[in-house]
């Protein structure tokens, strides 16, 4: 079990949160929980790449920046021209963003894109076969992620608390990525940690089952909304937003989105393979 070492430092810090959120999301899944041994932890782990000979092919596996967490790895097979990305992509699929740093992961589909896969695997999704296609994969995640981004930055500027952020977010993203799947789910864990790090919050706050209950309440309008956890940053009380402020908010996103749909991706910036 190969994992880098800062997924087992992500393991450590809040593994037991984690399983326990899960398990509360999703307890059809956990089928005779009391079973379960506890944690999954590497047996191998690495700082930034590890190459493995498996007898007739070289594999290398790589740490390539902070993205859908901060320890994400890929596994890229040189000979076959072959990249797993792990959840870094998502084809046809949304993006779990609540332990994201949206920030950095585009500079990490970049690196991927760099060395030029004639397939991907991406975390959920059917497999990508063809340059073209992975690089078209590669940009639609990006979108996915500068979309949630950028939206949810303009909400937090424009003074929004995080229920009419994440109104102001779905009305752009629904449009764009509502058909893909489990978006409905993502989204609120998703808008959250946007909310965090427009903020200022650099690591993503540990979600716990009780955390969990609170962005619910606060996105029903059952409780105060509660602000972003950063001692540094001022954050907006919850409240009703003035209409103009939120339709210049979704208006701006869109325009981005537009822009960003029509450019030509061959002239996007990709960094070089040895990056």
């Amino acid at each position: 079990i190969i994992a880098s070492d800062l997924t087992r430092r992500l393991i450590e810090e809040r593994g037991e949160a984690d399983w326990k959120s899960e398990f509360a999301r999703f307890p059809r899944l956990f089928k005779d929980a009391d079973s379960i041994p506890g944690l999954t932890w590497p047996t191998l782990s690495f700082a930034s790449s590890l190459s493995l000979n498996l007898g007739n092919r070289d594999v290398r596996i790589m740490h390539l920046g902070r993205g859908h967490t901060m320890g994400d790895a890929v596994v890229w097979v040189p000979d076959a021209g072959v990249m797993y990305s792990g959840d870094l992509v998502e084809s046809k699929s949304a993006c779990y963003c609540g332990d994201a740093h949206l920030g950095d992961w585009p500079r990490a589909l970049n690196r991927i894109g760099a060395f030029r896969p004639s397939a991907l695997m991406p975390g959920r999704g059917d497999a990508v076969i063809g340059s073209s296609a992975v690089m078209e994969a590669l940009d639609h995640t990006e979108a996915f992620i500068t979309t949630l981004r950028d939206t949810a930055a303009d909400c937090v500027a424009s003074g929004m608390g995080i229920k009419d952020t994440f109104l102001a977010v779905k009305s752009v993203m629904d449009p764009l990525f509502g058909d893909y799947a489990i978006h409905d789910h993502c989204l609120p864990f998703n808008v959250a940690r946007a909310y965090d790090e427009a903020h200022g919050l650099d690591m993503p706050q540990v979600w716990t089952a009780e955390r969990d209950r609170d962005l619910w309440d606060a996105l029903h309008g059952l409780v105060a909304e509660p602000g972003a956890a950063s001692e540094d940053a001022e954050i907006a009380e919850a409240g009703n937003v003035d209409d103009d402020v939120l339709e210049e908010v979704v208006q701006s996103a869109e325009e981005q989105a537009a822009t960003s749909e029509k450019q030509d991706t061959s002239d996007k910036v990709r960094e070089p393979e040895n990056a």
